[in-house]
């Protein structure tokens, strides 16, 4: 990673960034859990933070295998129940800081991304008002690999026409920020250090965080 270069860009994840929809996540997977017979708590619920539909699902399965059609189904049964969730989001859904921070990146013309594995994002962003926050939205649709591979991001930074190390990665999910830095980006990690302790910065969350307190806290990484 080429530290030297400025910052023009940042990508960002979408739940439990810009909005919360862990809990429409959880409570898909918990019913789908639940007519299958399978266990699942909120505790398992934590290992498919920024993880893709398919591997959620193998994480739940817990190994017990089923044919590909039988996979297929249950992915799409909890992606149904998930918009059928969503439904109910709307621009109050917006976690604290989120669209401030946005707001102040396009004054500032910085160049924003979207850099989430949900299959739904365009819709989520649609149903909080922001979608024309952003110059690119990279999402499950956009490359096979989702993370902690960190061609997601790779994806995003091409379409921004910008280098990895020019761009900011935000992220609350270990698997975000662990492709953030194979990927050679610079990291801000929101929540439990446990979790995103790995990033160059960390953060409890956007609530009161400005453009310039992540700018100076990633110069002030940089020192030796």
């Amino acid at each position: 990673m080429d530290k030297s270069l400025a910052i023009k860009g940042f990508i960002f994840d979408l739940d439990g960034v810009i909005t919360d929809t862990a809990e429409y996540h959880y409570r898909s997977w918990k019913r789908l859990a639940e007519e299958e017979g399978l266990p699942f708590t909120r505790e398992d619920n934590e290992h498919l933070r920024g993880v893709s539909r398919r591997e959620s699902l193998m994480l739940i399965l817990k190994g017990r295998e089923y044919p590909e059609d039988k996979i297929q189904a249950m992915m799409a049964r909890k992606n149904n129940y998930y918009l059928e969730f969503i439904r109910e989001i709307l621009p109050q859904d917006l976690l604290p800081g989120a669209k401030e921070l946005l707001e102040e990146l396009r004054a500032a013309e910085y160049k924003v991304a979207l850099g989430s594995a949900s299959k739904n994002a365009h819709d989520v962003l649609e149903r909080l008002g922001i979608s024309q926050m952003f110059d690119v939205i990279a999402d499950g649709y956009s490359v096979e690999r989702q993370k902690p591979a960190p061609d997601l991001f790779l994806y995003a930074a091409k379409e921004l026409n910008l280098q990895p190390a020019e761009c900011v990665v935000v992220e609350d999910a270990a698997a975000g920020i662990e492709a953030a830095r194979a990927g050679g980006f610079r990291s801000v990690g929101l929540g439990q250090i446990e979790r995103v302790g790995a990033a160059e910065i960390t953060f409890p969350s956007l609530n009161g965080v400005r453009l310039a307190d992540l700018l100076a806290a990633l110069k002030k990484h940089d020192r030796p």
